[in-house]
């Protein structure tokens, strides 16, 4: 039986992977081609790709509690690409806008933004993943340094927390706030994860060196 790790190992599995994650935008191309979109195609096709945005942005953030708790290092391969496709996501979010609601007139964009307190936050959103995504190859990596990078990348924290906010103003306006807090219910469980476990990992270490420092004496 083939295990879990050799099958994430696999050079197949980006391959399906990519695949997977361009089936949302597929289907929603479909469906604004064949006038599946509703009365409305524009505001599904706006609203569709930022929750996609916030899924992906979620998953990002699974990927390491995953990680550990199921002890499968292979998953860490596919948070590039992930957030890349959060990134894609977020990029296709704003072109809709942009061109569905404005009409690409940047000037309206602009005084829109500055308006209406929800747009300029989901725009900021979008402006911190920007260098995520520019920085999330090797070379990135290797010209900012490890230390620089990683905390260049826990931007995706704030990115989440105004992703939440866009969408909480968003669906303030209907009163419907039902799946708001299904995504800070999951993003406030990861992060927690995420805290309880560096604390429990600078704990282990402060017990690891302690133990040898005894065993010297």
């Amino acid at each position: 039986m083939i295990s879990r790790q050799k099958l994430l190992l696999h050079r197949a599995a980006k391959p399906v992977l990519f695949t997977v994650c361009l089936l949302p935008f597929a289907w929603l191309f479909y469906s604004a081609l064949t006038n599946q979109l509703g009365a409305n195609p524009a505001e599904a096709l706006i609203r569709a790709t930022g929750d996609w945005t916030l899924r992906f942005v979620c998953i990002v953030l699974a990927v390491t509690p995953l990680r550990v708790i199921s002890g499968t290092p292979a998953l860490a391969r596919f948070r590039r690409m992930l957030g890349l496709f959060a990134y894609f996501y977020v990029v296709v979010h704003l072109l809709s806008y942009s061109g569905f609601d404005m009409g690409f007139d940047v000037a309206d964009i602009a005084k829109d933004i500055a308006k209406r307190p929800f747009i300029l936050v989901g725009f900021s959103a979008f402006v911190l993943l920007t260098p995520l995504a520019a920085t999330s190859f090797n070379a990135a990596i290797k010209a900012l340094g490890a230390k620089r990078w990683q905390w260049l990348h826990k931007l995706v924290y704030l990115i989440a927390g105004l992703g939440l906010l866009h969408f909480f103003w968003m669906r303030a306006g209907k009163n419907n706030f039902a799946e708001v807090f299904v995504y800070v219910a999951i993003v406030a469980l990861l992060l927690i994860w995420r805290v309880w476990h560096h604390f429990g990992r600078r704990q282990g270490q402060r017990l690891t060196a302690t133990r040898r420092v005894a065993s010297l004496r």
